[in-house]
């Protein structure tokens, strides 16, 4: 971070706070069942993805370029609740309001980089069926390893060089009065309107960031899905076209799942209550992550098929052994 602080100079000094205080849930009647449901969301995610990545991992059959953009998804999903969620639990359950200065960032850091994973690994899945639907024939060329394998690290590598930035800003602040973060962790937004000295490059960051991240995929994937419904119409056949949109429900599901919420509570702006807004934002950041492998394994053939493979030589496996 000393690139950042060195651009104004030697001679220019920060004041850095010990600590922040997290005060999003602080007040709020009944949290207590809140926090007991945010244990068994964990939970789920926890075990829903680790048992995907291992079905792609353990079935050969699932090792094509698609599937490695699912394993990726549930890679981040994972990373995401393992960062979040058991942090969250230690603020507010534990009552460790208090979270060193260093340690916010680092939190910031690894929540704001799964967040934006997530948004551009959807990204890539449209890819793949977009290229599925409008370039059948030229798919297996279109779609290989090389070019999932490529978008996925082109897209990692931007979003924590995004990150890393936004998280680099932070430390040319100066917090003069008040630390009191009002969210549930540690929140750009929050962290530089707080501060007592210029904090434009910031406030810059802090639009850009959610255009590039967010409102950029969801434009792609909707222009995505107005060209392959555009392809759609064009095929005779009706069996056809279920046929090629049954391969969609996932993604859509997907798509709906992590963007809707945010759209509403972003549409909603200042009408929508502060202690609402935070409860939404936190159920947008938790509940992806445990739906999105329900969700493929509901509706993905390939995926319930390998399942089923692997348990029943599981139990087979057992009654040789006995």
């Amino acid at each position: 971070m000393e690139l950042y602080n060195s651009a104004f100079g030697k001679n220019v000094s920060f004041v850095h706070p010990a600590y922040f205080i997290i005060s999003g849930f602080i007040g709020l009647p009944n949290m207590m069942f809140y926090y007991v449901f945010l244990f068994f969301v964990f939970i789920i995610s926890v075990l829903g993805n680790t048992s995907v990545m291992a079905v792609i991992y353990l079935d050969h059959n699932l090792r094509t370029p698609k599937y490695v953009a699912v394993f990726n998804l549930a890679f981040v999903d994972l990373l995401g609740s393992c960062a979040l969620v058991p942090k969250l639990l230690d603020i507010f359950l534990l009552n460790h309001y208090y979270v060193p200065y260093n340690e916010c960032l680092t939190f910031l850091f690894f929540c704001y980089t799964c967040l934006s994973m997530q948004a551009l690994n959807l990204v890539a899945l449209c890819y793949d069926r977009l290229m599925a639907i409008m370039f059948p024939l030229h798919y297996p060329v279109k779609v290989t390893h090389k070019i999932m394998f490529s978008l996925i690290a082109s897209f990692w590598l931007f979003a924590v060089l995004a990150v890393l930035i936004a998280v680099g800003l932070l430390t040319r602040l100066s917090f003069c009065k008040s630390v009191v973060i009002n969210s549930y962790f540690c929140d750009h937004g929050k962290i530089f309107e707080l501060a007592c000295n210029d904090n434009f490059p910031n406030l810059v960051i802090g639009f850009l960031l959610p255009f590039l991240i967010l409102w950029l995929p969801m434009g792609f994937i909707l222009s995505s899905y107005v060209c392959i419904g555009y392809a759609l119409v064009k095929v005779a056949a009706a069996k056809e076209r279920v046929k090629a949109l049954k391969t969609c429900t996932a993604h859509l599901s997907l798509v709906a799942i992590y963007f809707i919420p945010i759209l509403i509570t972003f549409t909603l702006g200042p009408d929508i209550h502060p202690n609402a807004r935070i409860i939404n934002l936190s159920l947008t950041s938790v509940f992806p992550p445990m739906l999105n492998p329900i969700i493929y394994v509901l509706y993905t053939q390939e995926i319930r098929l390998s399942l089923k493979r692997i348990l029943n030589f599981t139990r087979q496996a057992k009654v040789i052994a006995k």
